[in-house]
């Protein structure tokens, strides 16, 4: 799954130390995500689209599978 985390991070100059306290996550979780290594559960992020006040489509994007 795609998403625009670590842009819309950057655009409020947060840390991702900073972000990760806003959403009661680790640092390290904030990372996984940017870098494509960890997708979010779903209420996480309903939680992350609701920090950024925009549609979840809109912070994450489904990648369409090869066949």
């Amino acid at each position: 799954m795609k998403n625009r985390l670590k842009v819309l991070r950057a655009e409020r100059d947060w840390t991702q130390a900073q972000l990760a306290a806003e959403l009661e996550v680790t640092r390290q979780t904030i990372n996984a995500i940017e870098t494509g290594k960890f997708d979010p559960s779903l209420p996480l992020a309903f939680k992350i689209s609701r920090l950024f006040e925009m549609p979840i489509e809109e912070v994450f994007q489904d990648e369409p599978v090869s066949p």
